[in-house]
């Protein structure tokens, strides 16, 4: 039998909104979820029984009841519960390392694309277009996301300004951020206070938020206006960047493709003054 989890990660692209949050919880909670009954997961999740059978029926089962028996014998099957760790890493030879991770990250990559949808990837674009200002933030994991984010939109743009959560003079940065200024928000387990804090802040003057982040249930998707989930799971211990990168890499690719009369005219007066400046030269 096809693995429940597996469906749910392929198919979450095309869920709605409501769907999606009950995909996430059973992503991050299979345990519970092969034990609870349909009602009980409607309490959860703060949605209607009926919600969680169109689920089920999208992922091509006949209800609840045939999915939670997939769930629970995909749960028999699998190995006694490890540490993150010592479960990445059983089983690999130190010659087979390599491998193991190209296969890991290539599938972290596709699982992404998977669930995020054109549309959405238009309206991004279509957001950052607008703003007047643009915020890139995080910490930790995120921090060096944020900082390809901001180098690549300020390069096409001139608008965009780094800004570390985990510093208090970010409140310096975003208190006279409006409506028509963006933030685009990085974040990963263990979700960071100090984002959430100037997510919420920033939201309150109605300013727009996109956030990157590891699935529909992190906190920081209370306050955002549009969610770029990525799989940011890692061979080892640690949060990997390398789906988020893709994602970042996208935006200003795309960006500067499909909206040459906004970006052209920025790049080359750049360009134009590198070389003046002999910028990149080795002598």
């Amino acid at each position: 039998m096809e693995n429940p989890i597996e469906k749910l990660q392929h198919k979450i692209g095309e869920l709605t909104e409501t769907q999606r949050r009950v995909a996430d919880y059973i992503i991050k909670h299979p345990l519970d979820v092969a034990f609870l009954t349909v009602d009980q997961l409607a309490g959860v999740v703060k949605t209607s029984t009926t919600t969680i059978m169109r689920l089920t029926f999208n992922l091509g089962y006949s209800g609840y009841s045939e999915f939670q028996k997939g769930l629970q014998e995909n749960l028999r099957n699998q190995a006694a519960p490890q540490t993150r760790f010592e479960a990445n890493i059983k089983g690999i030879e130190e010659d087979d390392l390599w491998g193991r991770y190209a296969e890991k990250q290539i599938n972290n990559i596709q699982n992404t694309i998977e669930m995020i949808s054109h549309e959405t990837l238009e309206q991004t674009q279509k957001m950052i277009l607008s703003a007047n200002r643009i915020i890139c933030t995080g910490v930790r994991s995120g921090l060096p996301v944020a900082q390809y984010l901001t180098h690549g939109l300020n390069r096409l743009f001139g608008n965009t300004n780094l800004v570390v959560a985990d510093v208090s003079d970010w409140v310096d940065s975003v208190v006279n951020m409006d409506e028509n200024d963006l933030v685009i928000a990085i974040s990963f387990p263990r979700y960071a206070r100090r984002i959430i804090d100037l997510s919420r802040t920033v939201k309150n003057n109605g300013v727009k938020i996109i956030s990157i982040t590891d699935s529909y249930s992190a906190p920081i998707t209370t306050y955002s206006d549009l969610v770029l989930p990525c799989n940011a799971s890692s061979i080892a211990f640690h949060n990997s960047v390398v789906s988020s990168i893709f994602i970042a890499d996208y935006i200003i690719s795309a960006l500067a493709i499909n909206y040459p009369d906004q970006t052209k005219k920025r790049l080359d007066k750049v360009n134009a003054i590198l070389t003046d400046i002999n910028y990149h030269s080795l002598d």
